[in-house]
């Protein structure tokens, strides 16, 4: 059977995270159901990543098998007139057999955007986090650079023991810029532990709100202690930009 790739956008807010669990609604249950009600089979797919209740994702990849015979082009119409509103599918491409969208990945790009106004936004009250205190964005972009390289992520992350996940990841790139009244707080890595880029906006942002000094946020860094960055920034504010592969696969998205 031929293997499917697919580049998903989402709203997260109605949904408990990307993965699927019983009795709950997630982003896998209901691709699976639109690709069923499209093929007629059973599919099960597989993420490069899981995203929390309530992250939103501009470039999520899964992939399946299916023997359907159908185009790239026909998968992605016909997906997205099942799909409900808050789910598309940008894009659709056969890939070889065993393509595996987490194993393979060899990056992702994750983006917090905070919304710095003294005011709401009700049309940007799903996707941001309002802050209303002013942020000094110049240290939390020096506090942000500590993060690249190679380190030991444990005090922005649950505790792992007995998971035999190792708390080291690679972060090829950290920063945060101003756009007008949006801060964005940008991360990419090799992969990232859980709830490791909520936890680093949550300490950024003290950074820039005048409540921890750089020295601090780098003393976390280097304290290796499970939750100790906390409390983690709103998931509303999270997404999912991007999955990087090889050159076969660079022009999915």
């Amino acid at each position: 059977m031929p293997t499917f790739a697919l580049v998903l956008e989402y709203e997260g807010t109605r949904y408990s995270g990307s993965q699927i669990q019983s009795g709950l609604l997630t982003i896998q249950g209901e691709v699976e159901s639109a690709l069923g009600e499209l093929t007629g089979e059973q599919i099960r797919i597989k993420a490069a990543g899981r995203t929390d209740s309530g992250v939103h994702a501009r470039g999520q990849v899964v992939a399946f098998q299916t023997s359907a015979r159908l185009s790239c082009d026909a998968m992605c119409k016909g997906l997205n007139r099942h799909l409900p509103r808050d789910i598309a599918v940008k894009s659709a491409c056969q890939v070889r057999d065993g393509f595996d969208p987490r194993r393979e990945a060899v990056s992702r790009e994750y983006r917090y955007v905070v919304l710095n106004s003294s005011t709401p936004s009700p049309l940007l009250r799903g996707f941001t986090y309002l802050v209303a205190r002013p942020l000094q964005v110049e240290p939390m972009a020096e506090a942000a650079a500590a993060l690249v390289g190679r380190h030991d992520f444990a005090s922005f992350t649950v505790d792992l023991a007995g998971t035999g996940k190792s708390p080291e990841r690679t972060v090829y790139r950290a920063g945060v810029i101003s756009k007008g009244s949006l801060v964005l707080i940008e991360m990419e890595a090799d992969s990232f532990l859980p709830h490791q880029v909520r936890r680093t906006a949550g300490a950024l942002l003290r950074v820039g709100m005048g409540r921890m000094e750089v020295a601090a946020f780098k003393q976390l860094l280097e304290q290796k202690q499970p939750n100790l960055a906390r409390p983690a920034a709103p998931a509303r504010g999270l997404y999912l930009m991007k999955v990087n592969y090889g050159q076969d696969l660079a022009a999915m998205h």
